[in-house]
């Protein structure tokens, strides 16, 4: 449950804004088409993902805590019965956790009954949709963890820097709309005018390289060097091998003749420094 609370009030304020006192027993879990794959079979599509205790009991007190603080936003809502769920004893907490394990249970009975139903390429399908999502929870996990200790912010770009300048002034009604409409201010920018946001970017560059230079020093001083980035491995020197017999090709020029004959071995220098006094 600790797991539960620690994901954020944002994460509760949109599950309960969604969810209502009528879907107290399961919340909706769609499983989209992946590729093209449609999951649709003859009893309808996936089973619904049961909630947790402490979902379930976040659910059936919004309305009394919503009703008691009627101006405060969803977020703050939520961040009040989260308090609430911690300082409930075990025993509370007992009913929505054994409502949860029941449900629990009949939704991996529905599953496995929903999972032998599919065909070959729905299964894979379904496997593939549920890989994706594991992956974007540990992302998101990963990155709450080095927001959490304190990894500096990237660097920005010099158009970045440009639009969170003139965001607020720019024309559109939606955030897709300005966006477009300070892309095409920035293109219509002189180069001299982009030079001063290049410039900026520069420097945020030099100012993301010292921070992360500071923050992954002291990472190394409290034990995670796993969050070093290009960590330099050790590497064996690579032995050098002689190759035997390899013979190196040398000019020996006789000075009677002026002819150059090859000599590839100090044992062929020998028969050569013999031929030279058999001349002689």
């Amino acid at each position: 449950m600790a797991t539960l609370i620690s994901c954020g009030p944002g994460f509760f304020a949109k599950t309960l804004g969604l969810l209502s006192s009528r879907s107290l027993a399961r919340c909706t879990c769609v499983c989209p088409a992946v590729r093209g794959v449609s999951f649709s079979t003859s009893s309808g599509g996936p089973p619904k993902r049961p909630l947790t205790g402490y979902l379930r009991y976040a659910v059936q007190q919004r309305p009394a805590v919503a009703k008691q603080y009627p101006d405060v936003r969803i977020v703050e809502i939520t961040k009040k019965i989260a308090q609430e769920w911690r300082l409930l004893s075990p025993e509370q907490k007992k009913p929505y956790q054994e409502a949860a394990l029941a449900a629990r249970e009949v939704y991996k009975e529905e599953m496995t009954k929903f999972k032998e139903q599919l065909s070959p390429a729905q299964a894979a399908a379904l496997k593939e949709e549920k890989r994706q999502k594991v992956a974007r929870r540990r992302a998101i996990r990963k990155k709450r963890e080095l927001t959490m200790l304190g990894k500096p912010k990237r660097p920005r770009s010099a158009f970045n820097i440009f639009m969170s300048e003139h965001f607020q002034e720019a024309t559109g009604e939606s955030m897709q709309a300005k966006m477009k409409n300070l892309l095409e201010d920035w293109s219509k920018l002189h180069t001299s005018q982009k030079e001063v946001y290049m410039q900026l970017a520069e420097d945020d560059k030099i100012r993301y390289k010292n921070e992360m230079k500071s923050w992954e020093e002291h990472m190394v001083e409290v034990g995670r060097e796993d969050l070093i980035r290009n960590r330099k491995k050790k590497t064996k020197p690579k032995k050098l091998v002689k190759a035997k017999g390899n013979k190196t090709k040398i000019k020996v020029v006789s000075e009677s003749e002026g002819t150059e004959m090859p000599a590839s071995s100090p044992g062929t220098g020998k028969s050569a420094s013999r031929a030279k006094k058999a001349e002689e």
